[in-house]
Order: C-alpha cells, then sequence, then structure tokens
C-alpha cells in the first residue's frame, strides 16, 4: 500500500510503498478514507535529531476516519464496512485515567512506550492503518468522513479545553482565542455553540481573521504588540475571564497573561513551546494556567454530537495521497485556511 512516511529528519516527507497490515488478536484493520494533516506534524518534522523521539521511518497522520476492513480474532461490536473515527491519543487501558476514559492522560504510556498513530506508531497517511484496539474507535454514523476527520485532533483538542472553563463562561464574559487557524476557527464554534460569552479572535493573518468572522468570532483583533491592550478596552478594562492560546509561542503567551482577567483562565494548547510564569505578581489573582493534551474518548463522541446537530463546520481543502507533501508545503507557508484533508483513496 501507498504510505506517507517521514524518513530522513530535516528531509520533506515522502510517498512510499509499505506492506500491507494485518489485524492481529484485538486488533482493527481500517481502510483509511480520510486523514488529516496537523502543524504538529510540522513540529516533530523540525525536531533535531539528537533527542529525536520517535523511529524512523515513520508514516505520518493522527487525524484518521475510515471503513473497518478487517477483525482481528477476538474482536466484537464492529463488522466490516463500519465507518468510524480513530481515537488518537492511546493509552494502556487499564490505569485510573484510562478508567475514565482520559487515555490522553494515561500514567504508563511512557513507560509501556504507547504511542499515537502518526505520533510514534504507524499513522492514517496511508491507504489502510491498524488501530490497536476497538475502544480507539468511534461510529460516524450520518458524517462526511472530510469534515470529520479534523474533529479528532482539532475538535477533541478545543473542546477538552473550553470544556474546563464553561463555569466561567457566564452571560457578560469574555472567551480569546488566539490563533484562528485550523484548531482555532474550531473553538470559536465550540465557544458560540456551548457558551453565551463574547468572543474574540486574534491572528496574524487578515485571511484567517476573516474565517474567524464567518464563524461566530463577535471580534477580531490582529495578534501584535497592541492586542492586550485592545482587548482590555474592549473589556472595559477587565480582560477576559477565558484566553485559548493556539500558538503558544512567547509574544502569543505574553498576550495571554496581559489579557486575562482576575479568577480567569489561561490555556497553552500551542506547542509551540513558550512557558507563562506563575506566581504573586506575575498574573492577576487568582488566574489558573493549564496546558491541556487532546481530550478524552467520552468527550470524541461529545464533538461528533455537536457536528451531528450542525454547530460545527470545519473549513477543509482535500489532497489526495500523492499531493499530501504539497498540503504540508502550504500548510507550513501559512496557505491553508482551516485544515487539509488528505484522501488515501481519492
Amino acid at each position: 500500500m501507498k504510505a506517507l512516511q517521514y524518513r530522513t529528519i530535516g528531509a520533506a516527507p515522502e510517498v512510499v510503498t509499505v506492506p500491507d497490515p494485518e489485524p492481529g488478536p484485538g486488533q482493527v484493520l481500517l481502510k483509511v478514507t480520510a486523514a488529516g494533516v496537523c502543524h504538529s506534524d510540522i513540529a516533530v518534522m523540525s525536531w533535531p535529531a539528537e533527542g529525536f523521539p520517535y523511529p524512523l521511518p515513520l508514516t505520518l497522520g493522527h487525524e484518521g476516519v475510515g471503513t473497518v476492513a478487517a477483525l482481528g480474532a477476538g474482536v466484537t461490536g464492529l463488522k466490516e464496512g463500519d465507518p468510524v473515527a480513530v481515537y488518537g491519543p492511546w493509552g494502556c487501558g487499564a490505569c485510573a485515567k484510562c478508567a475514565e476514559g482520559k487515555e490522553n492522560y494515561c500514567l504508563r504510556a511512557d513507560e509501556l512506550g504507547i504511542r499515537p498513530p502518526g505520533l510514534g506508531r504507524p499513522g492514517a497517511m496511508a491507504e489502510y492503518l491498524l488501530v490497536d484496539s476497538p475502544r480507539h474507535l468511534v461510529p460516524v454514523d450520518g458524517l462526511d468522513p472530510v469534515a470529520t476527520v479534523p474533529l479528532t485532533d482539532a475538535g477533541l483538542t478545543p473542546y477538552h479545553a473550553i470544556k474546563r472553563s464553561l463555569p466561567k463562561l457566564v452571560p457578560g464574559t469574555t472567551a480569546v482565542v488566539i490563533g484562528a487557524g485550523g484548531l482555532g476557527h474550531v473553538a470559536i464554534q465550540l465557544l458560540r455553540a456551548l457558551s453565551p460569552a463574547r468572543v474574540i479572535a486574534l491572528d496574524v493573518s487578515a485571511d484567517k481573521l476573516r474565517l474567524a468572522r464567518r464563524v461566530g468570532a463577535h471580534e477580531t483583533v490582529p495578534s501584535d504588540a497592541g492586542a492586550a491592550a485592545a482587548i482590555r478596552e474592549l473589556t472595559g478594562g477587565l480582560g477576559a475571564e477565558a484566553v485559548f492560546d493556539f500558538v503558544g509561542v512567547a509574544p502569543t503567551v505574553a498576550t495571554a497573561a496581559a489579557a486575562v482577567a482576575v479568577e480567569g483562565d489561561v490555556s497553552l494548547v500551542g506547542i509551540g513551546g513558550a512557558a507563562l510564569p506563575v506566581g504573586f505578581g506575575h498574573l492577576p489573582f487568582e488566574v489558573s494556567v493549564t496546558a491541556p493534551y487532546w481530550g478524552s474518548r467520552s468527550e470524541l463522541t461529545e464533538v461528533l454530537d455537536l457536528a451531528r446537530s450542525g454547530a460545527l463546520a470545519v473549513h477543509t481543502e482535500t489532497f489526495s495521497l500523492d499531493e499530501a507533501p504539497l498540503a504540508y508545503e502550504r500548510l507550513h507557508s501559512g496557505e491553508i485556511e482551516g485544515r487539509a484533508v488528505i484522501l488515501p483513496h481519492g
């Protein structure tokens, strides 16, 4: 089968031919109908050789939707042809966090060498994907694969972050979304669907600010040195009760710190690597700062239910598997509006 692999440190990913996978006991083989392209992949391919965490070659793609192609021995509850989405952050399935469905916070994943597809294990940018357990599959009946596949990360990750702050987003409050790209434009829709808060979106790109307005942002502000002051002005000097930074570089983290209100939340979702000092005098009183990661299995089901209700509309651009390297080039250049999706059989 064809697969998109990152094969050499510092090189572009390549479309190659690899052996077809076969499901062993307890495993499920999927025929991949759609795979999502994510900035996280670019971050992986930007790491130096020293300390690179995954074996190469690596088949990319941690967002996947497909149909069941074959079942390993002992698998029940699924049949060939069932359309499913892949829950990406695999865990051990047995620790306290996994028992709650929070495999994104598995307590033994590192110890056991468990990695998500596309982030250590062969991913979804291939004609077929081997899934280690049926518990990592969620039905997608009635949903379009192209519109659905970004929700497994670009929907689940902001949903998980936003859900924690919903008690603070009562009428009269403000939520700020920094970065209106793949995750951010979904976060805006989630905030509009789940809360009465006013939503202010920030980005360096005028095109992405226009997208933010189209998907529901009440206000848009250029993400520059004056952004925090603009948010303060829009909120009567009080700041925002929740700030979601989907970039995570030093300037955006500084904006988040300067724009958050007393007793507000700052969620550093982006993987830009910047840190936010926490301590008396560094932030307004009783501000909570979190760095969430992906979401739980039950939260993915909730996100897909929101999509079925019509509350979410991910902006996508599709590419064939042979065009996947181009998709990464365009994403790296900031030319993708919303989310790029690979169609391995398209």
